[in-house]
């Protein structure tokens, strides 16, 4: 049994993240801020999994060091961060304290406690420069951003790597880049399949910014997988220092109008797509991810297409919504789902 401490798992990512490792067996203690108004944290009771369940701003450094104490980890996945693009805009200064200053008290408790085998990093697909092109990009291009979400997450990335070439870092450490993710339970404002559920679950037409907007949909479990055979290559011994793409293969590049569409016939709606006027925000057009080094050095891949993503979504929301149990429903769905990994 290993001991995990995840920061950020009162988030969507990280309550999806405890329930994988506690199903697997391991030990699991999270440091966040409090869950947000309907999270799936609260929903699943993904508080009764957890060893410790620490509230904590990162961007308190002795708080953070005293919690990484509390809780001695053997490996650390730092998901912790303000996540949102829109939300960046309206409050910078939160977005880069919390993701800068926060990763770095992050990386600092985590060599002040000396015993941690592993630490992950998360940042995101927004941290290279992007071009809009149609080929994904690789983890060896140049990192960049344009509004502060992006740009503090590549701040992020490149304070870790320099963090690990320079620090004298005691601990095994690798960086993880992941883009959108679908999934079960997801409340945060402003994401696409929230918004998709929340207005076909009540009948009402879906409002698109961008419907020509492209991104890489992958469902949270697999790009969760991604990030646990990377903490499995640190534990072995192998790919220190690396940061590795997460992301699905091109048949998963689509359009959000698209993704409208296919979620609408998925949930059986009458209701339609309605196109407003796109805001004075800068916001990528296209963003895709090269997952090529991650399969042939981590032998990991997606597991499900992009319709299986948006399908297992509308099942978790449909089965919930008519009063299934959350936590038994993302049960069901880990069981599911490592039934696909393992073949059986």
């Amino acid at each position: 049994m290993t001991r995990y401490l995840v920061t950020g798992h009162t988030g969507f990512k990280g309550a999806w993240l405890v329930q994988l490792l506690a199903a697997a067996g391991h030990q699991v203690s999270g440091l966040a801020l409090e869950p947000v108004s309907g999270a799936l944290f609260t929903r699943a009771r993904v508080a009764d999994l957890l060893t410790h369940d620490l509230r904590v701003d990162i961007r308190d450094a002795a708080a953070t060091a005293a919690a990484v104490a509390q809780v001695a980890p053997d490996v650390v996945i730092h998901l912790a961060a303000q996540p949102l693009v829109r939300e960046s805009y309206r409050d910078p200064r939160t977005t880069w304290e919390t993701n800068v200053l926060g990763t770095y008290n992050v990386l600092d408790a985590v060599a002040q406690e000396g015993g941690v085998q592993a630490l992950l990093v998360i940042t995101t697909d927004k941290v290279y420069r992007n071009l809009n092109r149609v080929a994904g990009y690789r983890e060896d291009e140049p990192l960049g951003g344009v509004d502060p979400y992006s740009a503090s997450k590549a701040a992020a990335d490149l304070l870790t790597q320099s963090w690990i070439a320079s620090a004298g870092c005691p601990t095994p450490t690798a960086i993880a880049r992941a883009g959108n993710v679908v999934g079960g339970g997801d409340v945060c404002a402003e994401r696409l399949m929230v918004d998709l559920v929340s207005a076909f679950d009540a009948g009402h037409d879906v409002h698109l910014r961008y419907p020509k907007a492209v991104r890489p949909w992958q469902h949270v479990l697999d790009c969760l997988a991604g990030y646990l055979a990377l903490v499995e290559a640190l534990l072995a011994g192998e790919q220190a220092g690396e940061a590795f793409n997460f992301g699905p293969g091109p048949d998963s590049f689509v359009e959000v109008g698209q993704v409208a569409e296919t979620v609408a016939g998925l949930w059986g709606t009458d209701a339609g797509v309605v196109i407003d006027a796109a805001p004075e925000l800068h916001e990528a057009g296209l963003l895709a991810l090269d997952a090529s080094k991650a399969k042939q050095a981590l032998g990991w891949q997606d597991r499900l297409t992009f319709t299986d993503a948006m399908a297992w979504t509308v099942d978790w929301s449909k089965r919930v919504a008519a009063g299934e149990d959350p936590r038994a429903v993302c049960a069901e769905q880990v069981a599911s789902f490592e039934s696909i990994l393992t073949g059986s």
